[in-house]
């Protein structure tokens, strides 16, 4: 893998994932475009069946697009052998999923769960880097605990500390919180920022929950298989945390705004509502025109 300096974490260009059943052709990302920097906190939103879960399977090797480019690291994984896909697999991401039985197994105590991986691996010093992991997702007092002994989100931080055993530099999450009340969410979303601040990890999520916005600097929205829109944060969540403490937070209406994504053909997903507003249904047509420095759309009817 290349230089940890390198700018760039995640590039998909134009990229392209078809199902095709005996019957029928599923188009499940349609030309997606994005890009991750390295260290970067960002999550990924959509509706079900939007492309999300395809993409973040793409992205840990679990699955390989039908066309375009995907580079991690400086690295196109569509021309990675089944052979490096399993080193990639097992040195360079961490996975952590909604279903807690994909990551735990239920008789093992939370410190054996984590040192699993790392004996499959071979790592030396198991039992020392399992404890710190678990200091690092706040679990110390629970070492010892089966999983029947660990609420929800004691058993969604384990699997964090697990995704994190083999010193993964890309951290994917798939709908991490969607097992466990809000509360614990947010406590969970507060982990996942203190290991990338901590840790230098960068940090995928995907989730259908647009409060991410809340929790992160960048939110990618994803509808019908390409990058539609993105929601920046015109300051940092670190910085509202301490306007907050100073009594002093403007709120989240001027903090954050949401950049419409056009991609390198010049296409874009106009947001539902604003076409309902126009009264634009399906593959109608709208008026382009320029207006000084801005784009202008509005029905032909007008």
């Amino acid at each position: 893998m290349n230089d940890e300096n390198s700018k760039k974490m995640i590039e998909c260009e134009n990229l392209v994932k078809i199902y095709k059943t005996k019957d029928i052709e599923v188009v499940a990302l349609q030309g997606l475009d994005l890009v991750v920097e390295t260290k970067e906190l960002m999550a990924i939103i959509g509706n079900s069946g939007s492309g999300k879960s395809t993409l973040l399977n793409m992205l840990g090797g679990l699955d390989r697009a039908s066309a375009g480019r995907l580079l991690v690291d400086g690295n196109d994984l569509l021309k990675f052998n089944d052979a490096q896909l399993v080193k990639y697999k097992r040195d360079f991401v961490g996975f952590v999923w909604q279903n807690n039985a994909r990551n735990l197994i239920p008789y093992l105590s939370a410190r054996e769960n984590i040192e699993m991986p790392m004996i499959l691996s071979g790592v030396e010093n198991k039992k020392s880097k399992a404890l710190e992991l678990l200091d690092l997702v706040g679990l110390m007092n629970r070492k010892n605990n089966r999983l029947d002994q660990l609420s929800g989100g004691e058993q969604q931080r384990v699997a964090i500390a697990i995704a994190l055993a083999n010193d993964p530099r890309l951290l994917l999450a798939d709908e991490p919180t969607g097992s466990v009340d809000s509360k614990t969410a947010a406590n969970i979303l507060d982990v996942f920022r203190e290991l990338n601040k901590n840790l230098g990890v960068t940090i995928v999520i995907v989730t259908h929950d647009q409060q991410l916005a809340k929790k992160v600097d960048r939110v990618v929205a994803i509808r019908d298989g390409r990058t539609s829109s993105e929601f920046l944060r015109k300051k940092s969540y670190a910085e509202e945390m301490g306007e907050m403490k100073a009594g002093a937070f403007a709120g989240e209406a001027e903090s954050q705004e949401e950049l419409v994504v056009v991609d390198k053909t010049g296409r874009l997903q106009i947001p539902s509502e604003y076409l309902d507003t126009l009264g634009i249904k399906g593959s109608g047509k709208i008026k382009v025109e320029m207006d000084g420095n801005r784009i202008v759309l509005y029905s032909p009817e007008k």
